[in-house]
């Protein structure tokens, strides 16, 4: 496994590589998740390129760049054992220019809603470090976690909207015994806070539960019934959590619908203590 801080040793390390690359870009704190979608890329190419790299531009002037988990030795190690050819560990000054004059503004259509209604920017920063990133590493395939799932339809765009010719491939969410979704920031919660977590998911499973004898019975049930009903589980089981959505949506377009529908899909986020957890839950086929 090569380790290139650099763009110019990256580009170099790349153009020796022969065959079909998969790629997925990280913001380190690695864990089994992560691991799942190198295993996905490694089967899908000939050869995988993971980046690490804490990007700036998706965080807000509150959030938590600085304090995110930065677990290089740990990092390194699951990348190795997970068969990457390549791992890109670069600086911010290798990713942007000191006085960038592009930079890309993502449609509030789909960039406004859900995560991007409570951190303006995010999505912009996202896109603008994926497209940059795909520029350096030329992949022919790249994996996302649809824990993330606004993300992955912002990515799916990019590499559409501007040709990248990339393969977006979608990785199931990958959960704790107890429904969790992994996330890097898991490690913030204390015992306490960990033990409750996992009703967020309870939540959405009953959801998911009303919604398909809704399409059973074939009841035009509207979308909030079912949403307060979600809401109001996650604040019982979870005494002090902050709800910040707890919608369904479109599966495609992230557009609310007023009734369950078989391409309905249910978003959460949830601030247990100071940590902000992200799910999301297919509701129909």
């Amino acid at each position: 496994m090569q380790i290139v801080r650099t763009a110019a040793e990256l580009r170099a390390a790349r153009a020796a590589l022969a065959g079909r690359v998969g790629f997925v870009p990280t913001m380190g704190a690695l864990h089994a998740g992560h691991a799942r979608l190198m295993e996905v890329a490694k089967k899908k190419a000939d050869h995988l390129i993971v980046s690490i790299f804490v990007n700036p531009t998706q965080f807000g002037p509150n959030e938590d760049f600085t304090k995110y988990p930065r677990t290089e030795e740990a990092d390194l190690a699951l990348c190795e054992a997970t068969g990457a050819d390549i791992v890109f560990l670069p600086k911010a000054t290798e990713i942007y220019r000191a006085e960038p004059l592009i930079r890309l503004a993502v449609d509030p259509k789909i960039a406004g809603v859900l995560c991007g209604a409570h951190r303006p920017g995010h999505f912009d920063g996202v896109a603008q470090v994926v497209a940059i990133l795909f520029n350096l590493v030329r992949p022919h395939s790249a994996c996302f976690g649809e824990k993330d799932y606004q993300q992955l339809a912002v990515l799916r765009r990019l590499a559409d909207d501007l040709h990248f010719g990339i393969d977006i491939i979608p990785v199931p969410t990958v959960r704790e015994p107890d429904g969790l979704a992994l996330s890097s920031r898991n490690r913030y919660l204390s015992p306490e806070e960990r033990a409750a977590a996992p009703a967020i998911y309870r939540a959405m499973l009953q959801c998911k539960s009303r919604a398909d004898q809704i399409r059973f019975d074939r009841i035009a049930q509207p979308v909030a019934k079912v949403e307060e009903e979600g809401r109001a589980l996650i604040l019982k089981e979870i005494p002090g959590a902050q709800i910040d959505y707890f919608e369904i949506r479109h599966t495609d377009t992230l557009e609310p619908t007023q009734f369950i529908m078989n391409k309905s899909r249910l978003f959460a986020a949830v601030r247990v203590g100071t940590t902000r957890l992200i799910d999301n839950l297919l509701l129909g086929g």
